[in-house]
């Protein structure tokens, strides 16, 4: 009986360590360079195993959920544009850091198909000796340049994770705020729970893996000439995979400015963007 009562304490040890620690963050953000004034807030998720960690948008998910809903009903006719628009984000990305190797791997999606390369660049932190209490834990301070910002970020020891929200990470335990200088971005923990395993991400298009300055460029040309992105031979391609117009056929010349314009306005509304160099 002691021996079964023993497995059974290995095989739960196992389960509860096999769990994934999901901590919450109150992201704010000024993305508007032209209007300081509009502040944009919304949740993200900093997943973490002792494998790996995951930092995405909370809406993400939610959109993941619709998109996989809406498929399942069938497809593009019950296809709810009005409940997508309310999940938008200006988190578009993901950041992916693995334990082992401590690499750091971004993806992004730009047109139809999702970029992605490794950060090439390390965070050397300065850890202060300042203190305070940021709700429930005794933070420390530290400060680093990065992406052309200056960050000071707090972190607690009382949560042994080596970690943080974007691809902050790296200082002696978990990081608890991280705010820009300018006060244009802030990450701000707000709660944290288990979860049984990583989320399964939808994705739509190829994945292409570039270098990081190689992205840039992508990114820069796109803001140039959306539609390159937008189409393959002539033909439509939303999201990767004809997106609720379903693909094929020529977009109507009325449908391609409409495209254009509104990928315009967003690259405006996204003008200040959290990596300036």
């Amino acid at each position: 009986m002691k021996k079964l009562g023993l497995i059974a304490f290995v095989l739960l040890m196992q389960t509860s360590f096999a769990q994934v620690n999901r901590f919450v963050y109150q992201v704010t953000m000024k993305p508007d360079a032209s209007d300081k004034n509009d502040t944009k807030t919304e949740n993200a998720y900093l997943d973490i195993s002792p494998e790996k960690s995951l930092f995405y948008s909370e809406n993400r998910i939610k959109r993941d959920s619709v998109m996989k809903a809406t498929f399942q009903s069938g497809g593009a006719r019950s296809f709810n544009r009005e409940q997508m628009q309310g999940l938008r984000s200006n988190i578009n990305y993901s950041i992916e850091k693995d334990k082992k190797s401590q690499k750091i791997t971004f993806k992004d999606r730009i047109g139809r198909d999702v970029y992605t390369y490794e950060e090439d660049r390390p965070l050397n932190w300065k850890i202060l000796s300042e203190t305070t209490k940021i709700g429930d834990y005794k933070v420390q301070k530290a400060e680093t340049d990065f992406g052309g910002r200056k960050w000071t970020a707090w972190f607690t020891t009382d949560l042994p994770y080596q970690d943080g929200p974007y691809k902050f990470g790296g200082l002696p335990g978990l990081i608890v705020k991280a705010e820009d200088d300018k006060g244009d971005y802030s990450f701000d923990l707000m709660k944290n729970y288990k979860i049984d395993d990583f989320p399964a991400m939808n994705q739509f298009g190829n994945t292409i893996k570039v270098k990081r300055g190689d992205y840039v460029k992508q990114q820069k040309k796109f803001m140039e000439d959306p539609m390159f992105f937008m189409t393959q031979g002539g033909q439509i391609r939303i999201g990767g995979e004809g997106g609720p117009r379903g693909g094929g056929g020529n977009p109507p010349a009325d449908f391609r400015k409409r495209m254009e314009e509104r990928v315009k306005d967003e690259a405006k509304k996204n003008s200040n963007p959290i990596e300036l160099q």
